[in-house]
């Protein structure tokens, strides 16, 4: 089935890529638009969005870009001032920013704690403060929040501030869908597990396994009850069905994108 954004316009941050391939943000904005929606696509890496923005282009979509950084309130403002000038409306707003810093609370720096939170949670703050009021004069919209099992589950380690602001994520989503349910505004949750994306091979990889790829894949490979990490674009299909009105009855939930790692304890 195609057309299933037809229309739309689609701001989606954190539309780039750490690395060679595909990253969720990435692949969502490349799957919106073969959808039938128009990308504004942010990332704090100009190149990065450039790249995602050439993919949609390529492929006979429409996509235009912003670099900044979504922690900064006045750059969010911008961007999305920005995504008015150039399209007129914000049909769906896709938060993509995050990542994590290793460490309990005695281990962590109170500096990668604050980052964690700000990269993580007011993220999605700023940007859903500025985003709102237009959904709410247009009468209709739909948020996707990316969060992650690691606000369910302890995925074997020790991840205290990137399980906190995750965690948060889902609440914050909670209190928007009931907040804007009558006002036409939808706000859902994609919970992705152990993905294997750029991100991976670029961080986890040199946080926890010294540089070696290839073993971290194996390790995280070998977590999942499939036998295999998801991909990005296991996550942007899900994303994609909460943005689209298929999902028009769908709101304050969440979509589990794990293979089954939440089934299993560790």
């Amino acid at each position: 089935m195609a057309g299933r954004v037809d229309g739309k316009v689609a701001l989606v941050i954190g539309a780039g890529s750490v690395g060679d391939g595909y990253g969720n943000g990435k692949a969502a904005a490349v799957l919106y638009a073969r959808e039938g929606a128009k990308i504004f696509a942010v990332d704090i890496d100009g190149d990065a969005v450039a790249e995602t923005r050439k993919i949609i282009e390529d492929e006979g979509g429409t996509c235009e870009t912003h670099s900044g950084d979504a922690m900064k309130s006045d750059q969010v403002e911008a961007m999305v001032e920005s995504c008015m000038a150039t399209f007129g409306r914000i049909d769906i707003l896709h938060n993509n920013c995050g990542g994590s810093i290793p460490g309990g609370p005695a281990e962590l720096l109170e500096e990668d704690w604050d980052f964690q939170i700000d990269f993580n949670l007011k993220t999605v703050f700023l940007a859903c403060k500025y985003v709102l009021p237009i959904m709410e004069k247009q009468g209709k919209g739909a948020i996707v929040n990316i969060s992650s099992i690691a606000s369910m589950t302890n995925i074997g380690r020790d991840l205290c501030a990137y399980q906190a602001s995750k965690s948060g994520l889902i609440q914050f989503s909670h209190a928007i869908a009931y907040q804007y349910a009558a006002k036409g505004v939808r706000c859902n949750c994609v919970v992705p597990g152990l993905m294997h994306t750029p991100l991976v091979e670029a961080r986890v990889a040199g946080q926890a396994y010294n540089g070696d790829v290839a073993r971290a894949i194996a390790d995280r490979d070998a977590m999942c009850p499939t036998g295999k990490m998801g991909d990005a674009w296991d996550v942007a299909y899900a994303a994609l069905y909460l943005a689209s009105d298929e999902a028009k009855y769908v709101t304050g939930a969440e979509i589990v994108v794990d293979g089954g790692v939440t089934l299993k304890s560790y």
